[in-house]
């Protein structure tokens, strides 16, 4: 009997302890950590793209790196403009601005922010077939250019969405008239 006692007794401890591991908290994310994640969801690579959507899809492995995700997508320029999906490259875009601002590293990164939002941007467009990918690469440079020079989406007029309308409407006509 005081073996058994023994026994119940070691693997109710066991399981207490098993618990106790569980429900403690894992050691804080580090600054550096932190840093080493964002950096990596940031790059101008499809594949840093794919792992920070798959981040965004499912966050809570990453709650405690206490990351914004909160976006506005493309501010007061449209999301889809001409009906081309920019809302996401938009998001990434914000999320890399909101989360190095708060880390007070923006201005180091500010350019290399810009240039993976161009390049997620043109994979939208390589997306679309080859009549309308100029007008979808023209709204890409606009866009590209707005963050880059005035840190804003702000600065794409109406004027730029209506020349990518014509260039995308001119080479849809073209493509339905016989040659």
């Amino acid at each position: 009997m005081p073996r058994r006692l023994a026994t119940l007794f070691a693997s109710g401890a066991l399981a207490l302890l098993a618990t106790l591991a569980i429900a403690s908290p894992a050691a804080a994310v580090t600054p550096a950590q932190r840093l080493s994640v964002l950096s990596s969801w940031t790059q101008t690579s499809a594949s840093s793209y794919n792992s920070w959507n798959s981040a965004r899809v499912n966050r809570a492995p990453w709650a405690e790196y206490n990351f914004n995700w909160s976006t506005d997508y493309c501010s007061s320029s449209p999301d889809n403009p001409l009906g081309f999906t920019f809302n996401l490259g938009c998001y990434r875009h914000d999320f890399g601005y909101r989360n190095y601002k708060s880390v007070g590293q923006f201005p180091t990164n500010k350019s290399r922010l810009d240039s993976a939002f161009y390049e997620d941007l043109k994979r939208v467009c390589a997306t679309y077939n080859s009549i309308v990918r100029p007008a979808c690469y023209s709204l890409a440079w606009t866009y590209y250019q707005a963050v880059s020079l005035f840190g804003s989406l702000a600065a794409v007029q109406q004027a730029d969405i209506d020349r990518a309308a014509h260039l995308k409407a001119e080479a849809e006509r073209q493509a339905r008239t016989p040659a």
